[in-house]
């Protein structure tokens, strides 16, 4: 902690000595001028500067320094028009600017910052996602979806048919950082995995990380996933929605003081349990199968230095059998952001952030009834700065505190039944950690982003903590009162990502990340499911780390309408997971005892094009990787395949705007199955059949592969009313993908074995009407 405090002297020291220069400092906020949102990435340039810039941050701020003079001011950004104004640089000012979309640009997808910035750019592993454009994608069921889009893209895998989960370069559905306005969401999935949590109607802005982390985030291994609600229209009130065949989402916004506060409120449903209704067998009517769930964001400008931000969402699903079974889980989240500007190059961020994730599965047969219950919930203060120390400097330095209440599982019932009542002891952490970076522009053709993070975990009582030798017996048991220390943790975790431009269109970039992690999922599946646990770094169980290394080429062709990039990277993994043969997470008191730790390696090279204007855009993914890890415990000491391993992973997106109103697109995707575990013989006792294994995940499911395609209609625009029809087919030649395969024996000949696939979906069609008015 004391070289970070040096570091933040160091920064004062600095900025004073640049404050005394004969220069002065530009700052503004960049907005849409229809809505007032605030427009994050927006490149900002002064004639006879280097071509590089700066840009807005996540809140639409900007500073630069300039020597006294005549310039002129360029603001650009896909999707709006250029601004352009001549300015007289004789004092600091403050320029507010509002960018007018231009319609007529025909968008990518996925697009980067500015035309050029995959090229300048000293940032690598970035991919960004902007959400005005998602609803020519297919998916199913025709529900626009940020994680399905972004499974499209190289290095992120999609955990299988019907899950929202995704690995990142080898990491697990865990290693994943998902952030909602600065809050952690720890289950993105509706439906069991069918839909993601995040209704892309409330949702301004996504960046995913998967190398050269960025300082300011922490707490997990493989990526980040950063997403921002809209703020809510400063300028008029809006509504806009859509009808489906299985859910219906509707969006209000507006001002509260004009140009000053605005609200936004976006609620999203599934009624697939009303079509239950109409069955003919009762018992059916009777179940229960549905989620909905709520987006809802405040601000409010205190004058041109303070604004104040609050958010949150909630959201749940209900899955009820027959009256016999119940099962039901969901996430809540709450930011309260305090925005102020200390002076023309000082922004300050403070964040005060709740996040609560729990699940309940009751069975009401009165015998058996029971209920059981887990939890984890998260209160988290931030404080963030960003300096523009200079035009060659951008520093951002700040602290991060989180405390942790995990309730690993209640079990509950009433006096008749004869399942017994018991309650595993909540655990309590706390994580503190401070950051600082710097993104320095060396010169016109180097470029670096470099700095530190100081991340430190303390577990604390009250409870019964065990200690356990390497057979899972116990050699030590103590117990802790409230807030007493039971184990402690420091890492330190540099980052480093630097570009080098060869000419206009090309460049090379390098990067290393070193990440820590002290949250841990205890799951038996191969992707997240609700009932997944959480444990938390112990004097067992130690916090996993990772460094990762990547090396990447990048180019754009054209007048940059074509990109390309090809990055490679290798990633070791320390003090992994795994389970002893056997292992039951649920209602297990000592379920450290069944741990094993072990190491992982991850390595691979990523290669990606894609065409970004014009009437026919999209892009090409395609990804050659291995995922492998080592047990002393397991495999003899040997390394063998994660179960996330894929050798090859394949995405193909095309969209065509065939006219002012029809617009067709595609996709086409294609990986080798998921490492697993099938049976290498079996063996007969008393008439019973049991199975005996080969090595562990030495086999492999069927390779996966889907065309879906999909089209949409723009109404004739009405004088209020805007509206389309979005149809598409989800898996166009119905092939049968494995979701499962189990093993038995054959009916008619026991000495044989049956391979049972079981596959979720065939070809499924869909139809929505959005309108907007």
């Amino acid at each position: 902690m004391k070289y970070i405090i040096f570091l933040f002297l160091f920064i004062l020291a600095a900025t004073k000595g640049s404050l005394a220069q004969d220069s002065f400092t530009i700052n503004g906020v960049v907005t849409d001028s229809l809505s007032g949102e605030t427009l994050i990435g927006v490149t900002i340039k002064f004639s006879n500067k280097s071509q590089n810039g700066t840009s807005t941050n996540v809140y639409g701020f900007f500073s630069y320094k300039l020597d006294p003079g005549d310039y002129t001011m360029t603001v650009s950004y896909i999707g709006y028009r250029t601004f352009s104004r001549s300015i007289t640089v004789d004092s600091d000012k403050r320029i507010d600017i509002n960018l007018v979309p231009e319609n007529s640009i025909a968008e990518v997808v996925v697009t980067s910052e500015k035309r050029n910035d995959n090229v300048v750019s000293a940032q690598m592993g970035i991919a960004k996602v902007n959400l005005s454009e998602i609803r020519n994608v297919p998916v199913i069921f025709g529900e626009r979806d940020v994680l399905k889009t972004l499974q499209l893209l190289p290095g992120i895998k999609s955990a299988g048919e019907g899950n929202s989960g995704f690995y990142v370069r080898g990491g697990s559905a865990d290693q994943n950082l998902i952030l909602l306005d600065e809050a952690p969401v720890y289950n993105a999935s509706h439906l069991l995995g069918f839909f993601s949590t995040f209704n892309s109607d409330a949702i301004k802005d996504v960046s995913v990380y998967k190398g050269g982390m960025p300082a300011q985030y922490g707490g997990r291994l493989s990526s980040v996933l950063d997403i921002r609600m809209n703020d809510g229209n400063k300028k008029e009130f809006t509504a806009e929605g859509g009808i489906g065949l299985i859910s219906s989402r509707l969006k209000l916004e507006g001002p509260i003081v004009s140009d000053k506060s605005s609200f936004m409120i976006s609620a999203r449903r599934t009624y697939a349990d009303a079509f239950l209704a109409f069955a003919k067998d009762e018992s059916i009517r009777k179940n229960t199968l549905y989620f909905y769930d709520l987006n809802a964001k405040a601000n409010y400008q205190i004058d041109k230095k303070n604004t104040i931000y609050l958010s949150g969402y909630f959201g749940r699903d209900e899955l009820g059998l027959n009256e016999t079974f119940g099962f039901d889980w969901g996430n809540a989240t709450s930011t309260l952001r305090w925005n102020h500007l200390f002076s023309n190059r000082l922004f300050s961020n403070t964040s005060l952030i709740y996040s609560n994730y729990n699940y309940v599965i009751e069975n009401f047969i009165e015998e058996n009834n029971f209920k059981v219950s887990s939890s984890i919930r998260d209160l988290n203060l931030k404080q963030d700065f960003q300096l523009s120390l200079n035009n060659s400097h951008n520093v951002r330095f700040g602290l991060d505190l989180i405390d942790h209440t995990i309730a690993p599982g209640s079990i509950t019932s009433n006096e008749r039944s004869s399942v017994n009542e018991e309650t595993i002891e909540k655990r309590n952490g706390n994580e503190a950690s401070a950051y600082i970076s710097d993104e320095w522009e060396i010169n016109d053709k180097f470029n670096i982003v470099y700095g530190v993070r100081a991340s430190s975990f303390f577990l604390r009582g009250p409870g019964t903590f065990n200690l356990y030798d390497s057979q899972g017996k116990i050699t030590n048991s103590q117990i802790y009162s409230r807030g007493q220390l039971v184990k402690s943790y420091f890492r330190f975790e540099p980052r480093l990502s630097a570009s080098y431009l060869l000419n206009g269109v090309s460049s090379l970039k390098v990067s290393f990340t070193r990440n820590s992690q002290n949250l841990h999922l205890m799951s038996n599946s191969t992707a997240s499911s609700p009932t997944d646990l959480y444990i938390l770094s112990s004097n067992n169980v130690k916090p996993e780390v990772a460094d990762q290394v990547a090396l990447g080429y990048f180019r754009n062709f054209n007048d940059d309408k074509y990109e390309f990039s090809a990055e490679t990277y290798f990633k070791t993994m320390q003090n992994q997971i795994e389970y002893r043969s056997g292992t039951d997470l649920r209602g297990n008191r000592n379920v450290e005892a069944d741990l094993l730790y072990g190491e992982g390696r991850a390595y691979g090279i990523e290669l990606y094009i894609k065409k970004r204007f014009g009437k026919l855009n999209g892009w090409i993914g395609y990804t050659l990787s291995r995922t492998e890890r080592r047990f002393d415990a397991l495999e003899q000491g040997k390394w063998f395949f994660a179960k996330q391993d894929r050798t090859h992973d394949l995405s193909v997106v095309g969209i065509y705007k065939a006219g002012p109103r029809w617009t067709f697109s595609s996709t086409f995707v294609y990986n080798t199955g998921n490492a697993v575990t099938f049976p290498a013989g079996k063996y007969q006792i008393n008439n019973q059949t049991y199975f005996y294994y080969s090595a562990r995940n030495s086999d492999r499911m069927p390779d996966y592969h889907r065309l879906d395609l999909a089209a949409t209609l723009e109404a004739k625009p009405g004088k209020k009313l805007q509206s389309s029809w979005s149809m598409g087919f989800y898996n166009v030649y119905n092939r049968k993908n494995a979701y499962a395969i189990n093993f038995q024996d054959d009916p008619d000949d026991s000495s044989k074995t049956q391979a049972v696939k079981t596959t979720l979906f065939g070809i499924i069609p869909s139809i929505t009407w959005n309108f907007k008015f």
